[in-house]
Order: structure tokens, then C-alpha cells, then sequence
């Protein structure tokens, strides 16, 4: 099995579509790295300066962004069958 790729999930504690997002990683065992931009504004800025965008969540695969929780795009990077 080859390993997982890197999964980094931008959001808030408020923010529907990450709760969405995180519910969608834990229920097909994808294990992620979930940083709070309410807390970290350095994160904050980093995701800024990556994607251009101020909205969460932005998901980083293998350092490619998702942003949003776009569903058949976070398939295709990480493989998933639906």
C-alpha cells in the first residue's frame, strides 16, 4: 500500500463545510493535520499567501490546494473511489 499523502486542512472552529470536510477525512481513514486560523495567524497568512483566498477551508494535498470542501476534486488527489 503506498503511503498517504499529506493532508493539511485550514478551518475554523465555526466553519460548516470544514466540520464537513474533517467528518468526510475521518470517515475514509484519512488522517490530516487540522490548523485553526483563529489561532495561528501565521498559518492564516501562509494560507493566504499560498491560495490568494481568506476563506476556509482551504485543504492542502501534497501541497496542491482544494479550496472549499470539493468533494470529487479531494477524491481525485487522494484516490478515493465514491
Amino acid at each position: 500500500m503506498s503511503a498517504q499523502p499529506k493532508v493539511i486542512i485550514f478551518s475554523t472552529p465555526t466553519c460548516s463545510f470544514c466540520n464537513a470536510a474533517k467528518r468526510y477525512f475521518r470517515e475514509k481513514n484519512i488522517r490530516f493535520k487540522d490548523i485553526d486560523v483563529t489561532r495561528d495567524q501565521a498559518a492564516a497568512r501562509d494560507m493566504m499567501r499560498r491560495t490568494g483566498q481568506t476563506g476556509v477551508p482551504v485543504i492542502l494535498i501534497n501541497n496542491r490546494p482544494v479550496v472549499g470542501f470539493d468533494k470529487p476534486k479531494i477524491n481525485r488527489l487522494l484516490n478515493i473511489k465514491d
